[in-house]
């Protein structure tokens, strides 16, 4: 039984950082349990951790994660959210349409033989990219907002990424508009189930 919760807790946080003492706390097991049950889970393809982006890779290891469950169905049914209004007009539908959305582009990836370097962007002021994917040195940043009138806003963040000095590739907003269309020079909104 504590493990069928531990599935609940932690289909609860996907899209959120993962807090190991507060999940152990909310199952009531200890913080090795925590870890060894995510592990499983990871490995069994149900969940997968994202970590930071950072210019140093030892870094990427040591801070804290997000968790995200790789099967939305899975974990709106573990959250007793069963109904299409539930998803759509409840407290955690922004981190589900997340989840949805990292989930199909990591599959995307998978699916062509790649293992893509894939990672958040969160600075000490609060400020996020939702997912950074680095390739050749590029940075192509891309934020999902449940918005069907995507704007300049949705993508302001992507300039926090210049402090990498590193270039920043075309970036998507991916989001519930009909089609894609360019929301500033190199950033395109995509709708998400062009994904």
């Amino acid at each position: 039984m504590n493990f069928y919760n531990f599935l609940i807790a932690a289909a609860a946080r996907t899209g959120q950082l993962l807090n190991y003492s507060d999940l152990a706390r909310d199952v009531h097991i200890d913080i090795r349990t925590a870890k060894l049950w995510l592990e499983i889970l990871e490995r069994s393809c149900i969940i997968q951790l994202l970590y930071p982006y950072s210019s140093n890779t030892a870094k990427r290891t040591i801070k804290t994660p997000k968790l995200y469950f790789l099967d939305t169905g899975l974990a709106s049914h573990l959250c007793s959210w069963e109904t299409a209004d539930a998803l759509r007009n409840g407290a955690q539908s922004g981190t589900m349409l997340e989840t949805y959305a990292f989930a199909e582009i990591l599959k995307s990836f998978w699916h062509n033989g790649n293992n893509p370097n894939i990672y958040f962007y969160r600075d000490t002021d609060q400020k996020e990219v939702d997912f950074v994917i680095e390739k050749n040195m590029t940075l192509y940043p891309i934020e999902v907002k449940k918005t069907a009138n995507p704007g300049a806003d949705d993508c302001k963040s992507f300039r926090n990424l210049s402090v990498f000095k590193k270039p920043i590739g075309t970036g998507a907003v991916i989001c519930l508009y009909q089609k894609i269309m360019s929301i500033e020079k190199n950033v395109l909104s995509v709708p998400v189930w062009e994904i």
